[in-house]
């Protein structure tokens, strides 16, 4: 990361490691880097969720057209309200994988489908605008609290909790033992579908918020709001180590994998690259970045089971 961000800087002309740049950066990518936090504990399950972009959608403009109708008259019960409609999601999304007997990958591109067509029908195609929000809602995502962007604080704190709730408490130790090895989980008592259903939750939890913060930085909500993110918050938990087997990845990679991300796609606008060829270099850089993950694993995985005596 540290020779990415050397020759972006020096690409820019010294423009990259500016303040007012950093600053958008955590601002601008903060909603990213939490959406990652929630597809790690989905891909640590053995799972994945191509619907979180539509999950954030629907529960931004839930949220916006309730503070729009007058209905919702304060910023937090707005941030909260928006975790409520994500959370609901993830459970939708928990039980149709494990009672349905559905594999992740269909059932949350079938959701995916459905979440963002409810997403326009209770908006009826159209936008919140900027005069329709709170303002404490909207002057939420331009603060800052010890120079860092309220946004980005976020980020911190459900770093921190990350950290803790995988490392020192139970269930997050059950999340792993689901996730690289199944059956034994389950021999040991773990039950298994309440696992991925509360994961599932968690990870439409944290979209939820990620909603919330989206709509609040832009002061707007539209129907296809963060199509797409799936994509880059995959990208971002490979980059950074997680396994898309299950069972094997850490919360600090992850952030580092989104950092990744954001700096990417902050700096191919920095050097005045077409649009449309921004997205075709980041997509082959974040291939590349992928696929050399993918092999470093397969290889340590390979000398591992080399290094085992019979």
């Amino acid at each position: 990361m540290i020779l990415l961000v050397a020759v972006i800087q020096w690409r820019s002309g010294g423009m990259f490691l500016t303040g007012t740049v950093l600053t958008q950066l955590t601002q601008n990518y903060a909603y990213t880097m939490v959406l990652s936090f929630g597809m790690f504990l989905v891909l640590l399950i053995g799972g994945i969720d191509i619907s979180i972009g539509a999950t954030l959608a629907l529960s931004g403009m839930s949220t916006s057209l309730l503070m729009a109708e007058g209905i919702i008259k304060n910023p937090l019960l707005a941030f909260l309200f928006s975790i409520l409609v994500g959370t609901i999601c993830g459970c939708i999304i928990g039980v149709t994988i494990t009672k349905g007997k559905v594999i992740p990958i269909i059932a949350t591109l079938g959701l995916q489908y459905i979440f963002r067509g409810l997403t326009y029908m209770v908006s009826g195609s159209k936008w919140v605008s900027s005069d329709q929000m709170l303002a404490g809602y909207k002057s939420f995502a331009q603060g800052s609290f010890l120079g860092l962007n309220n946004l980005f604080w976020i980020v911190i704190v459900l770093f921190v909790v990350m950290l803790v709730f995988l490392k020192w408490t139970n269930f997050g130790r059950q999340i792993y033992e689901v996730g690289s090895n199944p059956d034994a989980a389950r021999i040991s008592g773990i039950r298994i579908d309440r696992v991925k259903i509360t994961v599932y939750a968690i990870n439409g939890a944290i979209a939820g918020l990620a909603g919330a913060m989206y709509t609040s930085m832009y002061a707007t909500a539209q129907g296809n709001m963060a199509n797409g993110a799936e994509m880059d918050v995959i990208a971002a938990c490979v980059i950074g180590g997680v396994s898309l087997d299950g069972g094997q990845g850490s919360v600090t990679g992850v952030l580092l994998g989104a950092t990744t991300i954001a700096i990417i796609s902050k700096s191919l606008s920095l050097v005045g690259i077409d649009a449309f060829w921004q997205q075709a270099l980041k997509g082959a850089i974040i291939a590349v970045a992928v696929l050399v993950n993918v092999i470093v694993q397969r290889n340590a995985a390979r000398k591992a089971l080399e290094g085992r005596e019979i």
